[in-house]
């Protein structure tokens, strides 16, 4: 069986067989298809797409390039939370403790940043001392003490699609559903999780910025995890403007200290009430959304929430006095205003363009192997619907590089949208909800 046979027929629009798919995702796995030979394969996909016979291969052969995790030990439900990326989402490391702390366990595998978007390993990595590189034996430790566990893609658990996931992100490969669902699925499937909640993202700064889109997506996914016996919930969450005021690493893990004292932006704090609401439904730890919704207010309420995440991070090496004082985390050498050249209100975003902004800094990654700079990123004052003066800060722009600066403001400047009038309606949080009702 030959490689290029395999781009050749797909390039075409043929459909592989299962046993062609298993060879080319364990050749990649063990290095004997090279970076080139699978992002021209990738590239295909991208442009022809996948039956669904074609996804199942694919799912199932990253799922099983490693262990499948398996927490018999554990008394309560395992519930998981996934979402597919926008600008300033930071959803889990909220989430996660909440919903441990009333009982339930979060083994959450999670990425690093994709494109415009950012990674949930790449913020806790701006934690001093967090370590995301735990082994399956320390993650079951974490886990079975504190009720979550947040690490990256072992060695053993889905290694092709930590390899592919990577190579997505740098060869324009990143927005397939196919591609989308087998790495989510592959990933959370061998988390050894009863049920899974979905946020699946629509709007400007999302990867399917068409609602029709999403919801293709949602349901790729849950049908795959229905068909493995899991519990699955998708729901189609607004991004046409970044979700709560930071972008940026540390900024961001900022924010989500903030929350989990009972402040913070108001839709970062209900759309991670609503997610973890769901999480508890699925987990059947309440018997309907509002219930688990006033369980994950009475979690932040009573700083249960907030300690649990203290233990987290004390349990995977970093320094749990950041709860205390978030100065602990990286912060940038200089800050500048990007300011407003016109009156009137914001009438939306283009918000990938924040999230691209966010990687001029050096918040992201242009390349495979490019560093992330913890500390730069962006804090936007003005969102959807705001009154806005002519010289007003839009937002604050956190930088290092007065170069990478000045690459970013213009980015940023034309990322808003100003207009005569506000709004006449707000786009809700939640568009539609897609599974297990």
């Amino acid at each position: 069986m030959l490689v290029t046979d395999l781009i050749r027929r797909k390039r075409d629009g043929a459909e592989l067989e299962r046993r062609e798919i298993e060879f080319l995702i364990e050749g990649y796995t063990r290095d004997s298809v090279p970076d080139y030979q699978m992002s021209a394969w990738l590239m295909a996909v991208l442009l022809r797409g996948m039956t669904r016979a074609e996804l199942a291969a694919l799912t199932e052969s990253m799922l099983n390039s490693g262990e499948v995790l398996s927490f018999p030990e554990l008394p309560a439900a395992k519930v998981d939370k996934h979402s597919t990326g926008g600008v300033g989402d930071k959803t889990s490391l909220v989430i996660a403790p909440i919903v441990a702390a009333a009982g339930l366990y979060v083994p959450m595998i999670s990425g690093r940043g994709l494109g415009h978007t950012g990674g949930t390993l790449d913020k806790l990595e701006s934690i001093p001392g967090f370590n995301v590189n735990l082994s399956v034996a320390e993650f079951r430790r974490v886990l079975a003490q504190c009720g979550a566990g947040l690490i990256g893609q072992t060695k053993e658990i889905a290694p092709a699609d930590k390899k592919i996931y990577a190579l997505r992100d740098v060869t324009g490969t990143v927005e397939s559903p196919y591609l989308i669902c087998a790495s989510i699925m592959s990933k959370k499937l061998a988390e050894g999780i009863d049920a899974l909640v979905l946020d699946v993202k629509t709007g400007s700064g999302a990867f399917m910025k068409a609602e029709k889109d999403a919801v293709f997506l949602a349901e790729l996914m849950v049908e795959t995890g229905q068909r493995l016996g899991k519990r699955i919930v998708a729901l189609i969450t607004d991004m046409d403007q970044p979700l709560g005021n930071a972008v940026g690493n540390a900024l961001e893990v900022a924010e989500c200290i903030e929350i989990l004292n009972g402040k913070g932006p108001e839709d970062l704090r209900e759309l991670c009430l609503i997610l973890s609401a769901w999480m508890f439904l699925l987990g059947r730890r309440v018997a309907n959304v509002d219930e688990g919704r006033e369980l994950a207010e009475r979690m932040i309420s009573s700083g249960k929430a907030r300690e649990k995440f203290r233990e987290m991070i004390r349990l995977q090496g970093g320094n749990p006095g950041v709860m205390d004082d978030p100065g602990i985390l990286p912060h940038a050498l200089h800050k500048a205003d990007v300011k407003g050249t016109a009156s009137g209100f914001v009438t939306g975003f283009m918000t990938e363009q924040i999230g691209t902004a966010g990687v001029l800094l050096g918040g992201g990654r242009a390349k495979k192997e490019d560093s992330v700079d913890p500390a730069v990123g962006i804090i936007i004052h003005k969102k959807t619907g705001d009154k806005v003066s002519a010289g007003e800060a839009l937002c604050t722009v956190h930088y290092n590089s007065p170069e990478r600066f000045e690459q970013a403001a213009p980015v940023l400047l034309q990322s808003y949208r100003i207009g005569t009038a506000a709004p006449s309606e707000k786009r809700p949080l939640v568009h539609q909800i897609i599974g297990d009702r």
